[in-house]
């Protein structure tokens, strides 16, 4: 029986190889790519037939998805009609290995007539689409990872590994942040992260527990049960922060002193110089800080240290950013 660990192994190692050598190809044609793409003032239109297709569909969503607009358009439908959301303005991103995909070739006319720049990603830099494109990118390999020699493997494992290359690049040369990125995905959980702010989750106005430094420790205690978020922030009559009391000062207060603790001040009692955080950072750097410091809140000042707002990790947690 054939060691199919040996030849899974062997695949992956062929694939690897293949990608690997596309590091020598990174040269001046890829950085005029990058230009291209970056001063064009349309979109990147992806096409490609088959399995050259289904990388391209990839390609154009990892694109868009990362502030370059891009779409793939399939260039048997192009032929018949599609080619109308082709505009002068955009470039066009044309994947063969062969380099002589009939369906692919057959768009060369129409988008040389409208000056549309073409960039070929093929394995065959001697190919029609090579030689007609305005860039060729060269993702040829030396062997296919299947034992037949011929079906698209390690090919399209470095097509599509060309193809992040292009895109991260572009991210780069776009200046693209990873809070751009979260606007584009505000339903997962990164655009979760990326877009809640403090602010947005924290407690403000009568919800914030509060007392001053004489405030007798029993009605404290019942201020921390009452706004039920584990503490209770000690300022002074304009609302300056001057502590924090957490519900774990108040049960290692009791074995201390024992009942004698609800007639102790709050300023005997306060933690002075609390963990705090701005109202506009992000509630995901909120998490970190709360983790770091083996805390579930954080004070929120204003501008002049007075008391704005109170966060807790449950309610970051119940936002789903983790």
């Amino acid at each position: 029986m054939m060691n199919l660990i040996e030849i899974a192994k062997k695949v992956l190692s062929t694939e690897a190889e293949s990608i690997n050598k596309l590091k020598e190809r990174i040269n001046e044609n890829f950085l005029k790519a990058v230009e291209i793409i970056h001063n064009s003032k349309g979109r990147v239109v992806v096409t490609g037939m088959g399995k050259s297709g289904l990388i391209g569909r990839k390609i154009a969503a990892t694109l868009a998805s990362t502030g370059t607009p891009s779409f793939f358009m399939h260039p048997a439908e192009a032929s018949h009609g599609d080619l109308g959301m082709v505009t002068e303005e955009d470039v066009v991103i044309a994947i063969s290995n062969s380099g002589e995909t009939e369906e692919v070739i057959r768009l060369i006319p129409f988008l040389k007539y409208f000056n549309v720049k073409i960039i070929a990603m093929t394995g065959n830099i001697n190919s029609t689409l090579a030689k007609q494109a305005d860039l060729v990118l060269d993702v040829s390999v030396s062997e296919e990872a299947c034992p037949f020699g011929f079906i698209p493997t390690a090919s399209t494992t470095a097509t599509l590994a060309m193809g992040d290359a292009l895109a991260v690049a572009l991210i780069m040369r776009n200046g693209f942040k990873r809070e751009d990125f979260a606007f584009f995905h505000p339903g997962g959980s990164l655009g979760r992260k990326m877009l809640t702010k403090v602010r947005d989750l924290m407690h403000s106005g009568e919800a914030m527990p509060i007392a001053y430094p004489d405030t007798v420790m029993l009605d404290a205690i019942l201020e921390i049960s009452s706004k039920r978020l584990g503490v209770v922030v000690i300022v002074d009559k304009d609302k300056k922060i001057l502590g924090i009391i957490t519900d774990g000062d108040v049960r290692r207060g009791v074995q201390k002193w024992g009942k004698d603790l609800f007639e102790l001040k709050a300023s005997q009692i306060m933690t002075p110089n609390p963990k705090t955080i701005n109202e506009e950072e992000l509630a995901a750097v909120a998490l970190s800080m709360m983790r770091k410091y083996s805390i579930t809140s954080l004070i929120v000042p204003d501008a002049d240290y007075r008391l704005k707002g109170i966060i807790h990790i449950h309610d970051i947690l119940k936002k789903g950013i983790f």
